[in-house]
């Protein structure tokens, strides 16, 4: 706690701590734009075969009564999506005609696609539809797997050349990569962008957490965390209001990647974190950043009377016992390590891969798509303050379970809700995705107070990638709706509800409970069983206490 006192000593939660704060969290609201974007991009509008060139008369009039005789209709009484009559039925344009068993083929001249809503989708450009609709949930597949690539290259990359360089480059990339997806000419090219961008996702997110809360004394890093979960909800919303002012695709994807630009400039300010830089023995460089965040904090005099004896006196104690040694192995070497990252690794695939299925089909629910984003951006607010009231005052352990299992029961209640009622399914399915965005935030932090000192990172980058998988099985589980309509969310939906049940009869509660050192302990407190109170061994929430005094303001 040695650093935390040295923060708060220049100021603790000060004017530096709340800009670089809004600075870093800008940006992150902006990445569920991109997170998201598809719901817009890859919008699918209602489509029906293109008339042969060689019918003139039927060319000419492909809408009301002309198409009713070149294209049959699907079992809702609208022109069939992937089929049209081989010879025109001419009888069908008479009043109460119909015919049976009239032979069909295949859009063998393309289609005609309706643009009211939207000017241009990727689906209309490069012909997603019918045979080839497939490549559109691919193509999210493939941003989400450049998520999974960016959390392995960007995590190392940070402990390597720290929290600042691979921030800063995956601004760049991002805003590059987003712009060139805007003028590709292929879906092949657009794969490869889109890739491009995933990868930048892991570089923002995890560095930009990391900087928050290690420039942030201990008092302020709860609050933080919940931020970030708020600013990913906003950008939800910020998202369906430009895709509504912003229709054509490109336009749409240039202009959610243009603003990382401004964020590539302005995040050369931002100072690499102190702790890093501490640990990895470039303490001038921490000590001059130490002075600027204590001179915008309002305390230069103790800024200027800090030395670097000062600060290495007062460090030494707290990363020299930082581990250096520890492998992934030390996630499954003891029983009760073994439990919980097995229970958790299952915990985070199942809330991501029914988050990511809700949030990324939208279109099924028949109402406008910019409406059902905003909706479920909007639920997600009061789901988040639910959760984090209970996380306080119930305990982490119950607060999970109970938003996952509830999550599931609303994803498979939703099926046998009539089509005809949409609002009633849209309304459910936002509640559903609400409960699992709660369930993410509360994750977070569950994970983090499981897991001691010792492996605390690893485990939670390895639960991370579990997530990272979970999105991108997303899209794939959502293509079985080709083969039932059922199985897509009963799929989403049961993993959810087991994930609840996991949670209820393998994890500990952690709620009050001091934070856990070595794997050691963490045996030890595994004897007392999964279902250990916070009785034992409790304490205060040291976040919550005013620090006294410490030897270290004595110093300065």
């Amino acid at each position: 706690m040695a650093f935390t006192d040295l923060l708060d000593a220049l100021g603790g939660v000060g004017r530096f701590q709340l800009l670089s704060t809004t600075l870093l969290l800008l940006p992150c609201g902006l990445l569920a734009c991109h997170n998201f974007l598809q719901n817009f991009t890859a919008a699918m509008p209602p489509h029906h075969c293109w008339v042969p060139a060689n019918l003139t008369e039927a060319t000419a009039n492909t809408s009301g009564a002309w198409l009713r005789a070149m294209v049959p209709l699907d079992r809702r009484g609208l022109p069939e999506s992937c089929r049209r009559f081989i010879e025109p039925q001419w009888t069908l344009l008479r009043p109460n005609a119909s015919i049976l068993g009239a032979a069909t083929e295949s859009c063998k001249e393309g289609w005609v696609y309706d643009r009211s809503v939207f000017p241009s989708t990727i689906v209309m450009e490069w012909d997603l539809v019918c045979e080839a609709r497939t490549l559109r949930d691919l193509a999210q597949s493939i941003y989400m797997a450049g998520v999974l690539v960016g959390a392995a290259v960007f995590g190392g990359l940070a402990d390597r050349l720290g929290r600042k360089a691979p921030l800063i480059w995956s601004y760049l990339q991002l805003a590059v990569s987003g712009a060139a997806t805007a003028y590709v000419s292929s879906f092949r090219a657009y794969c490869v962008f889109r890739f491009l961008m995933g990868m930048t996702f892991s570089g923002i997110i995890l560095n930009s957490l990391s900087l928050v809360v290690e420039w942030m004394p201990a008092r302020g890093r709860t609050v933080a965390g919940i931020l970030l979960g708020f600013s990913f909800t906003v950008g939800q919303l910020v998202l369906a209001g430009v895709a509504y002012l912003i229709r054509p695709w490109r336009w749409l994807q240039l202009a959610v990647s243009a603003p990382f630009l401004v964020f590539f400039f302005y995040s050369w300010w931002l100072p690499e974190s102190g702790r890093w830089l501490l640990l990895h023995g470039k303490s001038q460089q921490a000590l001059q950043n130490l002075r600027k965040v204590a001179a915008m904090n309002g305390k230069r005099e103790e800024g200027e009377r800090l030395t670097q004896e000062v600060v290495n006196s007062y460090i030494q104690s707290e990363f020299a016992s930082v581990r250096t040694s520890s492998s992934i192995l030390d996630l499954f070497r003891t029983p009760a390590i073994r439990r919980v990252t097995c229970c958790l690794v299952g915990v985070w695939f199942s809330n991501s891969v029914a988050y990511y299925g809700l949030a990324m089909d939208l279109h099924k629910f028949g109402l406008s798509i910019h409406l059902v984003q905003a909706l479920f951006g909007v639920i997600d607010i009061p789901a988040m303050l639910v959760a984090t009231a209970t996380m306080i005052y119930v305990g982490r352990r119950v607060t999970v379970a109970s938003f996952l299992i509830m999550a599931g029961l609303m994803v498979i209640a939703n099926m046998f809700v009539p089509e005809a009622m949409q609002t009633l399914r849209t309304a459910q399915a936002a509640l559903g995705k609400g409960c699992l965005a709660s369930a993410f935030i509360c994750v977070y932090l569950f994970t983090g107070e499981l897991y001691p000192t010792e492996i605390r990172q690893m485990g939670m980058g390895f639960s991370s990638v579990s997530a990272r998988l979970g999105g991108l099985a997303a899209p794939l589980v959502t293509t079985l709706g080709e083969v039932s309509a059922f199985l897509p969310p009963v799929s989403f939906g049961a993993t959810s509800i087991l994930a609840g049940l996991t949670v209820l009869c393998f994890l500990t509660e952690t709620r009050n409970m001091p934070l856990l050192e070595t794997i050691e302990a963490m045996e030890r407190r595994g004897r007392a069983g999964p279902r250990g109170t916070a009785t034992e061994g409790k304490t205060e929430d040291v976040s919550l206490q005013p620090l006294g005094a410490s030897p270290l303001k004595d110093a300065i």
